[in-house]
């Protein structure tokens, strides 16, 4: 699964730091979790269960910063099933 061009969109949002979101995105449910700086950085993906947990796949976020703090690198790789 890739992810596409609307939900990067959403993702590149800034979010309250350090805190753990849940959403919903079309038909999917979204559980992701932020950094610091309010950008997300793990994402959890697919419909969620009773419990609350999510069956689908999980994406996690490189971002590689230069010694000025500029954004070098920035993109999702896939994880696997969640």
């Amino acid at each position: 699964m890739k992810i596409g061009d609307k939900l990067l969109k959403e993702l590149s949002k800034r979010y309250e730091p350090e805190s753990t979101i849940d959403k919903r995105f079309g038909r999917y449910d979204l559980t992701f979790r932020t950094d610091r700086d309010g950008n997300a950085i793990s994402l959890f993906i697919g419909v969620r269960d009773s419990n609350g947990r999510i069956s689908g796949n999980r994406f996690t976020r490189v971002i590689a910063r230069g010694p000025d703090g500029k954004v070098i690198k920035d993109h999702w790789d896939a994880k696997g099933r969640a």
